[in-house]
């Protein structure tokens, strides 16, 4: 028997945003001087210590750079510039959020996401959540077990009660795999849908 739904996890980019990853890659690569593909490459190679905030923005730029021999950008935070530039946000999403805090819910912002982008989210006024992870912070990122943890325990809520929603089938399966129920976002109606399964109103 599913246990009763006490919390309500979302995804960022993707589900309470336009997937930011496709403008992001395009500013920087135009910020460069280089092909979005050959930035996109670049980035990949060194995105994860960066997105784990293991390394700065100053020394993911170092390294990009010199792959792709290209200055390192003049601005203080380029990749903070791109993030404004391209956001995106889902207002109704957003709302659905605040409609599950006041009727009880518990929620929370899971999000694979770099310090810049962090501290733009923290500028926003959000406050629609009880708890707010950001992979940057945790030294930990989706699909990793860890994440999904960490999650649940600032919302003081078993992860067998809590739903996340993301539009990545594999960080929803991370998820399941850490023992929350998980939704793969495609749209509004269709994620009420499945909360209303899971007994959860909406």
């Amino acid at each position: 028997m599913t246990e009763p739904i006490e919390a309500i996890l979302f995804d960022w980019g993707g589900v309470l945003i336009d997937n930011p990853a496709p403008g992001l890659m395009a500013y920087c690569a135009k910020a460069l001087d280089v092909s979005i593909q050959d930035y996109t490459a670049a980035h990949h190679r060194h995105g994860e210590p960066f997105q784990k905030g293991t390394i700065s923005e100053a020394a993911f730029w170092q390294r990009v750079c010199e792959d792709l021999d290209r200055p390192t950008p003049e601005a203080p935070s380029l990749w903070g510039q791109a993030f404004a530039a391209v956001y995106a946000p889902h207002r109704n999403v957003f709302a659905l959020a605040e409609r599950l805090r006041a009727r009880g819910y518990r929620t929370a912002l899971l999000s694979n996401t770099e310090t810049a982008a962090m501290e733009f989210f923290a500028r926003q006024g959000y406050d629609m959540f009880d708890a707010l992870t950001f992979s940057c912070a945790e030294g930990a990122f989706k699909p990793e077990r860890e994440i999904y943890e960490i999650t649940a325990g600032k919302l003081e809520v078993e992860p067998q009660r809590c739903v996340f929603i993301d539009d990545s089938p594999t960080y929803a399966d991370g998820a399941t795999q850490a023992g929350m129920q998980a939704i793969v976002y495609e749209d509004l109606e269709q994620v009420k849908d499945a909360l209303k399964d899971l007994g959860v109103p909406c």
